[in-house]
C-alpha cells in the first residue's frame, strides 16, 4: 500500500510539473543561443537545454523542449545557418525535453534509447513523436566532421538516459544527469536511482578531459569544475541523509532538520531541498517511488 501511495504521489508530482510548464505563456519565451565550441551550440528557452550540431551536413538537435516553442527553435537555428535539420536525439522521455517531437518528428528521424520509445508509448504519445531509431547501449553518428557518440547511462535520472559526446568539438550534452548548481530530479518511478546517478557522474569525471564544455539538462553552460561541485554536493547531502536514516530518523524528522545553509541555493530550482531529501530517502530505502 505504501508503494502504491508513493507511486501515485510521484505521478501527481510529475503531472503538476508538466502542467505548470503547459500553463506558461510560451509567446513570451525567447530562445537564447550560445556558441559552445566547434560546431556545437546550446539553446535555452523553457525546459531542458537543447544542443545543436550545425555544419555542412546539416543540423543535429539534442532535445526539443515543448511543441509551442518549435517555430522559435526553428527560427533560432535559421539564424545560425540555412542548412536543413537532419536528426533529433532525445536524451530521455520527459516532456520538457521531448515535447517538440510532435513537430520535428514529422520532418526528421528521432533517435533515443529503447526505453525512451517505450515510455513515450506508455504515455500514448502520437506516432510522429516516437523515436524511430533506438539502441540498447550506444551508437555513433558521423556528422559535421566528427563522431557523435550516444551512450546509455542506465538507472540514473531515469532508465533511458543518454549522454551525447561531440568528440571533435570536445562538448558533452549531459541531459538530466546534470542539473548545474541545483538539486536534480531523479525519477524513481521511471527507473531512476540516486546511487546510480552518483556512480555515473563518478565514471564521467574519470573519463572527461579537463577542458571539456558541458551542456547540462538544466542550468547554465558548465565545465568540469561545475560537474565536480555537483558530484561533491550530491555525495555530501546523500551521506547526511543516509546517516540520519541509519540512526532511525523518520523522513519527516530529516526534512525538518534540513541541510546545511551552504546548499540553500541548490534548492531554489524545480527540486526544493525538502523534495531532494524525499527523493534521496525513497531511493536509499527502496520503499517507494517519487
Amino acid at each position: 500500500m505504501k508503494r502504491l501511495t508513493y507511486t501515485i504521489a510521484a505521478a501527481i508530482a510529475v503531472f503538476l510539473a508538466i502542467a505548470a510548464w503547459a500553463q506558461m505563456d510560451f509567446a513570451r519565451i525567447k530562445i537564447k543561443t550560445t556558441h559552445v565550441a566547434g560546431n556545437i551550440y546550446m539553446l535555452e528557452g523553457a525546459g531542458g537545454n537543447i544542443g545543436a550540431s550545425v555544419g555542412p551536413d546539416g543540423i543535429l538537435l539534442v532535445d526539443d523542449q515543448f511543441a509551442p516553442l518549435a517555430e522559435k527553435i526553428r527560427n533560432a537555428l535559421k539564424e545560425l545557418s540555412d542548412v536543413p535539420l537532419k536528426f533529433l536525439i532525445n536524451t530521455h522521455f520527459h516532456g520538457d525535453h521531448t515535447g517538440g517531437n510532435t513537430v520535428f518528428g514529422n520532418e526528421v528521424p528521432i533517435i533515443s534509447h529503447a526505453n525512451v520509445r517505450k515510455r513515450l508509448q506508455m504515455e500514448s504519445s502520437p506516432q510522429e513523436a516516437l523515436p524511430v531509431v533506438t539502441f540498447d547501449d550506444s551508437l555513433s553518428i558521423h556528422f559535421n566532421g566528427e563522431e557523435i557518440r550516444v551512450i546509455h547511462f542506465p538507472n540514473s535520472h531515469t532508465d533511458g538516459d543518454s549522454v551525447i559526446f561531440f568528440t571533435g568539438s570536445n562538448v558533452v550534452h549531459m541531459g538530466d544527469l546534470f542539473f548545474s548548481g541545483r538539486f536534480p530530479y531523479v525519477d524513481l518511478s521511471s527507473g531512476g536511482d540516486v546511487e546510480g546517478l552518483i556512480k555515473h557522474i563518478e565514471k564521467l569525471l574519470t573519463e572527461l578531459p579537463p577542458d571539456v564544455k558541458l551542456i547540462p539538462g538544466h542550468g547554465p553552460l558548465s565545465d568540469i569544475d561545475d560537474l565536480k561541485t555537483y558530484h561533491q554536493t550530491l555525495v555530501a547531502t546523500i551521506d547526511i541523509i543516509q546517516d540520519q536514516i541509519e540512526v532511525g530518523k523518520s523522513l519527516e524528522e530529516i526534512k525538518a532538520a534540513g541541510l546545511p545553509k551552504k546548499w540553500r541555493s541548490w534548492g531554489a530550482g524545480f527540486i526544493s531541498t525538502g523534495r531532494w531529501i524525499e527523493i534521496v530517502h525513497r531511493s536509499l530505502a527502496k520503499t517507494g517511488d517519487i
